[in-house]
């Protein structure tokens, strides 16, 4: 019966047709594909059965259907799990062939999430990753694996291709299959096409970021200290940037963003792509620029960035020992200083997620424990044999790392090693500094092979469990290793001299509460941490809340890290935040306002009362926020989007821009638009909403001065 059909049918078909493509040439393999689709569409023996009703789906109008909306295109599912660095080097394949082929050439990519951890079954969390990981097409929460099992996949990612019938066509399991997927993709939309059961018609796609309101930090994944200088590196992720803000959070220098790129060169030109590590020593930041794959430095000084190792390409060496920029790497996820042989600070540790090692590249000439001198420029792996594994061996060559993503260097005797979150594995590794050997701290369990040994568990050494954890901060003044237990959404803290393990902060549930006691604070997979002021402080990338929280180690109390918008940095910058307004939803309110006359170098102030429905109120995990903006006339906000919070409706929201003292040239009838997001729920918490509205104010601009002030007073109600 169709419904039982899967990939174990699939398989034994494919094979041969596998087979025959390694030798030949792309026409060839062209029509060896054609010939293999004309021999297996023959009717409904590979034909799976539809989507699960119920399930929750992100980015789409509503629920799709392989028989209704889906039909008469053909389907990539693409089965993944967010915390799987594989599946995320998936996607740039996935993008590429979204450029290549649109929803009306027939081709919809639908996500299957398939969850590992537990936390990852929770849609919230899911549409963090999708918006972090700038997904553009549907993705179906399958929560409890049903499809995943139905389809009898068996790992992480696996590729499904399938007909306008839901029909299945190919597989291809893990990543590096770039080339065949698109020549798949290609014959498919071919074939099907020349039959003429391919439709053009839309699919209801709708991406949940165009409705979100900007934010200063968007998904920030490390965290740097630079107590001699009082000020903390922040790698503001999802804005694709790096901050540097004083301990105040004022904004010294803004690098990159908003947009991802690969480009070196001054702080106005520089571009990343979603960046993670950042380390910093003096002026020089060094940093994990992720999916880029290369490390970074940042010469704040001379306001210029340049690149260390890494091509721009994710690699597959899992050697090195080439010359940083002739050297491939995969996924660098963090960056730490440390000293091998050498010279103080003369080498940079690298938790290479990608290949599941540890990597070091020479500042200065060094030495690797049991290794060969390496002069400077040189960037090799110390340890991890490349195999996803918790191996602890005695070689490092011969350990086994899964995904490292937190690295922390403790030189001090007895420790004199590098603390390593290893995540798929849900533990804490040491490396030791003088041989490389490789130990359990805490976390996981015996077996090498066993990485699902997670769980949520104070204790000590294998007792202890944790659930992929990010980050990793050394304490030195108290001997003690702090870890941000991301898919806890806890902050914890280790005794490496007992191995004893235990909750610091955070109450075990996503969420946004600031506390003040550690008990009652709530993080959303905090990603990031580091140690500041002498061992009194913790500073804590709070990933999925968009903030960076202070934990006081002293008074046992959090607060938020405020940040500025405006930036002292010299040299020229990228504003803070988006660049533009975020789309409004299509329910949102437009209205135009009557035009006002205002004078050059005049103040315009926009008073709104806002109103919402009786017994509402705002929702504090949601904040409101609003956003000026002269869309087509930048100038008179000198090319800024102005954003705000709303924190209380029983007073008008007022919102001031001074213009400018010259006028320029202008497109069209020069205005401002005010945004407002407001996030609510009724006063029985049955029901919570966003709406939102904005309101676009038309000027009359005169070049003769006039009074300080002009306001314009309005009212809306939801």
């Amino acid at each position: 019966m169709a419904s039982h059909c899967s990939l174990s049918t699939l398989f034994p078909i494919q094979s041969q047709l596998d087979q025959s493509l390694e030798d030949a040439t792309q026409g060839e393999k062209e029509q060896l594909v054609y010939q293999y689709l004309k021999k297996i569409d023959n009717g409904e023996g590979l034909k799976i059965p539809d989507f699960p009703a119920g399930l929750e789906w992100l980015n789409t109008e509503g629920p799709l259907s392989l028989s209704k909306e889906l039909a008469g295109k053909v389907v990539l599912l693409d089965f993944f799990t967010y915390c799987c660095i594989n599946c995320m080097h998936i996607l740039p394949d996935l993008h590429q062939l979204e450029q290549r082929h649109s929803v009306k050439d027939g081709l919809v990519i639908v996500g299957v999430h398939s969850a590992k951890f537990p936390n990852e079954k929770v849609l919230d969390n899911i549409r963090s990753a999708v918006l972090r990981y700038d997904i553009h097409h549907p993705v179906l929460n399958d929560s409890e694996a049903s499809m995943w099992h139905e389809l009898e996949v068996s790992c992480w990612p696996t590729l499904v291709l399938l007909g306008p019938r839901g029909n299945l066509l190919f597989s291809v399991v893990g990543e590096g299959h770039r080339d065949r997927l698109t020549l798949f993709t290609d014959s498919a939309l071919r074939f099907y096409g020349e039959q003429g059961t391919l439709k053009a018609h839309a699919v209801g796609i709708k991406l949940y970021r165009e409705s979100l309101p900007p934010s200063v930090l968007s998904f920030p994944g490390k965290v740097a200290v630079d107590d001699g200088n009082r000020r903390l590196v922040i790698a503001d992720t999802g804005h694709h940037r790096i901050l540097v803000v004083s301990f105040t959070g004022h904004l010294l220098h803004v690098i990159g963003g908003p947009k991802n790129g690969r480009r070196d060169g001054n702080f106005s030109e520089a571009s990343f792509h979603s960046p993670q590590g950042v380390a910093i020593k003096g002026d020089t930041v060094y940093v994990a620029d992720t999916e880029n794959h290369l490390i970074r430095k940042i010469d704040l000084l001379e306001g210029r960035v340049s690149t260390l190792a890494g091509v721009g390409a994710q690699g597959t060496d899992k050697e090195g020992g080439a010359i940083g920029t002739q050297q491939p790497i995969s996924s660098p996820w963090d960056v730490t200083l440390g000293t091998a042989g050498g010279v103080d600070d003369n080498v940079l540790w690298i938790a290479m997620a990608g290949t599941h090692q540890i990597w070091a590249l020479f500042l200065a000439d060094g030495k690797l424990p049991k290794a060969s001198e390496s002069k400077a420029g040189v960037c090799v792996r110390w340890a991890g044999s490349g195999n996803e594994e918790n191996r602890n061996n005695a070689y490092p060559h011969k350990a086994g790392f899964a995904q490292p993503s937190g690295l922390a260097w403790a030189p001090e005797e007895p420790w004199s090693c590098l603390y390593v979150a290893d995540s798929e594995g849900s533990t804490i590794r040491t490396l030791a500094l003088k041989d490389g050997a490789v130990k359990l701290l805490v976390g996981g369990e015996r077996d090498p092979l066993n990485l699902f040994a997670f769980g949520d568990v104070d204790g000590k050494g294998v007792d202890a469990k944790l659930q992929h954890p990010l980050g990793v901060a050394w304490a030195p003044e108290q001997s003690l290793l702090y870890v941000a237990d991301s898919y806890n959404h806890k902050i914890k803290v280790v005794d490496p001299k007992t191995k004893q393990c235990h909750t610091l902060a955070g109450t075990g549930e996503a969420g946004d509460a600031v506390g003040p006691e550690f008990n009652k604070c709530c993080f959303n997979e905090p990603g990031g941490i580091c140690v500041g002021d002498g061992g009194k402080l913790l500073y804590v990338a709070d990933t999925n809340n968009h903030v960076v929280k202070v934990l006081d180690l002293a008074s046992k109390t959090v607060s938020l890290l405020p940040i500025f918008t405006e930036c002292t940095d010299s040299a020229p910058s990228r504003p803070v935040g988006a660049t533009k307004v975020p789309t409004l939803p299509k329910s949102a309110t437009r209205k135009d306002m009557p035009p006002v006359s205002v004078s050059v170098g005049q103040t315009v102030v926009m008073s709104v009362t806002i109103s919402l429905p009786d017994g509402a109120k705002l929702t504090t995990e949601a904040p409101s926020c609003w956003a000026l903006s002269a869309e087509g006339n930048e100038w008179l906000l000198d090319g800024r989007v102005v954003t705000g919070d709303i924190g209380d409706l029983s007073q008008p929201l007022v919102v001031s821009a001074k213009l400018p003292a010259v006028v320029k040239e202008f497109n069209g009838k020069p205005s401002l638009s005010l945004a407002v997001w407001v996030f609510y729920c009724t006063k029985a918490g049955s029901a919570c909403t966003m709406k939102a509205a904005s309101f676009t104010q038309p000027l009359e601009i005169n070049t003769t001065a006039g009074e300080e002030e002009v306001t314009v007073e309005f009212a809306h109600t939801f």
